[in-house]
């Protein structure tokens, strides 16, 4: 394969400027990358995908120096990396975002993006003027629009990652490695983000290598695409000669059935009833404006927004990690306003958070620990309430990692070393393993391969089918569309349509997540900014 990749590199005139040679990664236990072989191209974007565990991750933090390969050697615009160092990596003009940021929380844009290569003042001080120059400048001849003077800590994931990538292009990268670059953008954000790694391959001749699950964003953005299963690599294909449909069954080494969600059962009585809620921002600006929804057993209610449009205080309000200024949230008929998470969760809810790491896993306990919390004084597991039955524990840890196919890992690792996809899989596992009648779902497959989406969808649908009330929130609108029954859009934390399932139209919901709304001149649909709902700033 290596011999035919090199003779269609040199039929089209293109440059290898990366070469993977035989490269192998083992791990203890884990053969992480087995005998890859693969070049990629000077100017082009080319998407890496795999599942879970599948190896594409570990083979980008080899090109960028994080591990030494077991076997095999890299080379950069033909040199081989001998020392194996981000540093040596980075002399070479590799840049790599990882899916976890790695930003200063307290600095600002421009302190961020310059760290430890500082403009100096008189040698020894740093020059924050130059600095916020000097990212005003990548600012403008990338296009990733932010402001160099906002604190990092305060400002959107999806500004975040464009401060990542700026700190890396000011660094020289020529070959950027972005992990997940999508995994936290709104689906705006995502075609800037594209716009914007278009022009730099065409203008600037650079070279983009991107890890993702998501096939649609793969045929949309790179001209070639790998494809790894359990270390290997699969196969390299033309991005245009291939499918969703083809890739994913390279993925997985089977056929991939998304759209085949079977839904029964008809909706029942109201499990949640959230009656004019206003809530404010960690800032103590007003984030939740007066939402008023219900959703019935037997039903998924998906929220459709852009990020950062109050959605996200709203689910924490109804879970109790939120205190609401106005308004009543009744949970199963029970008044749950001003109650705590654990008091909430004893009323028959169970919550997937939007942050797995903030609040959805504890990193430094073992994944056994994760999928009992909750349950730890229940007789089952604990004697009298304190004492842990370990073996009980196990078991039960043991057949939830077996169902929900954990990989790469064991119930005794810590959670956090854990990759983001089976980070969220030790959440969706303990959380569905509740039996309670109601769940509130944030980003369910965020960072979560093709095989591991549908195998959640389905169990989302399942406990639909079963009768639970769910209300889901996603940054993906293909997934809130594919599994809602109804769906609500928001803007500016007012609801600003409803649509039943049987009158979904994608382009009618995304004029309605925009603030706009919708108005009928001469029997033609026209669509107005809805100056009602919109403050000036």
């Amino acid at each position: 394969m290596q011999e035919k990749i090199q003779e269609r590199a040199e039929e089209k005139g293109q440059t290898p400027v990366v070469r993977f040679d035989h490269v192998s990664m083992q791990f203890p236990g884990v053969l992480a990358s087995d005998d890859v072989s693969l070049e990629i191209r000077q100017g082009e974007v080319f998407a890496l995908v795999g599942e879970n565990g599948a190896g594409k991750s570990t083979l980008m933090n080899l090109l960028y120096g994080i591990h030494t390969p077991t076997a095999g050697e890299i080379y950069v615009k033909g040199k081989k990396l001998v020392r194996h160092e981000p540093s040596e990596s980075i002399e070479a003009g590799i840049g790599m975002v990882h899916q976890h940021f790695m930003l200063v929380p307290s600095f600002t844009v421009a302190q961020n993006i310059v760290l430890s290569r500082e403009p100096r003042k008189l040698g020894i001080f740093c020059d924050l003027k130059k600095a916020e120059e000097e990212t005003r400048q990548l600012v403008e001849e990338y296009g990733l629009k932010v402001d160099p003077k906002a604190v990092v800590g305060e400002i959107s994931v999806g500004l975040q990652q464009r401060v990542e990538i700026l700190k890396t292009l000011h660094r020289g990268a020529e070959i950027l490695i972005l992990d997940e670059p999508t995994a936290v953008l709104t689906p705006q954000e995502t075609d800037e983000l594209f716009a914007v790694i278009r022009r730099i391959v065409r203008e600037k001749n650079m070279t983009v290598i991107i890890i993702t699950h998501k096939l649609y964003e793969v045929m949309a953005i790179s001209d070639r695409v790998g494809v790894m299963r359990q270390g290997k690599l699969i196969g390299v294909e033309e991005t245009k000669n291939v499918s969703e449909r083809i890739l994913a069954s390279m993925m997985v080494g089977r056929e991939v059935l998304l759209d085949q969600l079977e839904k029964t059962g008809k909706p029942g009585q109201v499990l949640i009833d959230v009656r004019d809620v206003h809530a404010d921002d960690n800032r103590g600006l007003p984030a939740v404006n007066g939402v008023s929804l219900q959703v019935r057993a037997g039903e998924i209610l998906g929220i459709a927004a852009i990020e950062g449009n109050g959605q996200s205080e709203l689910l924490e309000v109804i879970t109790g990690m939120r205190p609401l200024r106005q308004g009543q949230v009744f949970i199963a008929g029970q008044n749950a306003s001003g109650k705590d998470p654990g008091q909430i969760r004893a009323m028959g809810l169970a919550h997937i958070p939007e942050d797995r790491i903030a609040t959805g896993v504890s990193s430094q306990s073992s994944v056994k620990e994760n999928l009992i919390i909750g349950k730890e004084r229940q007789p089952d597991f604990a004697k009298k309430g304190i004492h842990l039955r370990q073996s009980s524990i196990a078991r039960y840890a043991s057949d939830l990692f077996a169902k929900y196919d954990l990989r790469g890992a064991g119930i005794e690792t810590e959670a956090g070393s854990l990759s983001g996809g089976n980070m969220q899989k030790v959440v969706v596992a303990r959380e569905f393993s509740f039996d309670t009648p109601i769940l509130v779902i944030a980003q369910p497959t965020r960072g979560v391969d093709i095989g591991a989406m549908e195998f959640i969808h389905q169990q989302i649908i399942r406990k639909r089918n079963e009768g639970c009330a769910i209300l889901l929130v996603s940054a993906d609108l293909d997934e809130v569309l594919r599994l809602s029954d109804r769906v609500i859009t928001m803007y500016e934390g007012r609801v600003t349509g409803e649509f039943p399932a049987e009158k979904i139209d994608r382009m009618e919901i995304g004029y309605y997540m925009t603030g706009s709304r919708k108005e009928e001149v001469g029997g033609e649909s026209v669509y107005e900014e809805d100056t009602e709902n919109t403050e000036e700033k």
